[in-house]
């Protein structure tokens, strides 16, 4: 009787009671792999020093995560694939020349300053790995504003210091650029493929396009940001970037340049620092790409894609409380 009883008791456990085969880990080493055609790409023109680079960030990243748990007695969790990740993007935002110091010192603020200290992985306020490259910007403003020409070392070509497309564009004019470049043809092949003058994962665009295509098809990340982030950079860069007049703007340009490709679909998309209402998830990102243009047409930088994803990670909880839908059934108070 009493082992009847005990097959019959019911179970009661917490929600969520709809479990999915898809994992933290997985996720995470998911991303790590859509960016491995765009971090190819970058060490075929970059040379090794681009591999270097990358793999000092990436190994300090993983040794600081383990080091802080390990020191305050929490579970390790570097096989996650987080701060693997944490680590190639701060690698894929830094130019390739640097004393190999800096990406040591920018994982270090990444995942120990911004990561660990605020609970971990789910808990930090801002991308951790944009938080790094700006301190390395504020602390080092000269090495990280110095760019190298790309000089597809495996080919056998030598790389010289130039100007970015967005600097030569915002300080000399699109005929600047069209004189360094060529034809308009030319220069949007040079910024497809990644042949100019950038941070190491910022210059293919179109393998950070065929990543975060990627990613939308395993529905890791979902269209509203990336789209929402490109286009209001599209369309305000068509109104406002002309030199005269208005509506006379190259969209491309500003679309294919600098690391718009790399922050729509990489790094606003982090599901920590975003919002998570999908009404929510639009605002953030028209909010990221008006931002962005204002940088780069008015402030004292060509680009702007950095400060203004950390701008609206602070907004973030404020958006996803704002477009919060009404519960069903919900009736507001009468004022008496």
């Amino acid at each position: 009787m009493a082992k009847e009883t005990k097959e019959k008791q019911l179970v009661v456990s917490v929600s969520p009671h709809v479990r999915d085969e898809e994992s933290i880990a997985k996720i995470m080493w998911s991303v790590n792999f859509a960016l491995f055609p765009a971090l190819i790409a970058s060490f075929y023109y970059f040379g090794p020093r681009a591999m270097i680079v990358t793999l000092l960030s990436i190994v300090s990243s993983i040794g600081f995560e383990y080091a802080y748990q390990k020191f305050v007695g929490k579970k390790t969790t570097i096989n996650d694939g987080s701060a693997f990740l944490t680590g190639l993007l701060i690698g894929m935002n830094l130019p390739p020349q640097l004393p190999f110091y800096i990406p040591v010192m920018g994982s270090f603020v990444a995942v120990v300053l911004v990561k660990q200290l605020f609970g971990g992985l789910g808990y930090n306020i801002f991308n951790p790995a944009l938080v790094g490259r700006a301190f390395l910007l504020v602390t080092w403003p000269k090495l990280m504003t110095t760019w190298k020409e790309p000089s597809a070392a495996f080919v056998g070509l030598d790389a010289k210091t130039t100007a970015t497309p967005l600097g030569i564009l915002k300080e000399e004019g699109i005929s600047k650029l069209l004189e360094e470049f060529g034809t308009k043809n030319d220069l949007y092949i040079s910024l497809l493929t990644g042949h100019r003058a950038g941070s190491l994962g910022e210059t293919s665009a179109i393998f950070l396009i065929i990543g975060g295509l990627y990613l939308l098809y395993k529905r890791y990340i979902t269209w509203h940001i990336p789209v929402s982030f490109v286009g209001s950079v599209a369309v305000i860069a068509w109104i406002f970037g002309g030199k005269g007049a208005l509506f006379t703007g190259d969209p491309l340009i500003h679309l294919m340049s600098g690391g718009l490709m790399l922050g729509a679909f990489f790094m606003a998309t982090d599901y920590v620092t975003c919002p998570s209402i999908r009404k929510g998830q639009i605002i953030f990102g028209i909010g990221c790409g008006a931002l962005t243009m204002l940088i780069r047409l008015k402030g004292g930088f060509p680009e702007g894609v950095m400060f203004a994803i950390l701008l609206m990670n602070c907004f973030a909880p404020l958006i996803d409380r704002g477009v919060k839908p009404k519960l069903f059934g919900e009736v507001k108070a009468v004022k008496k």
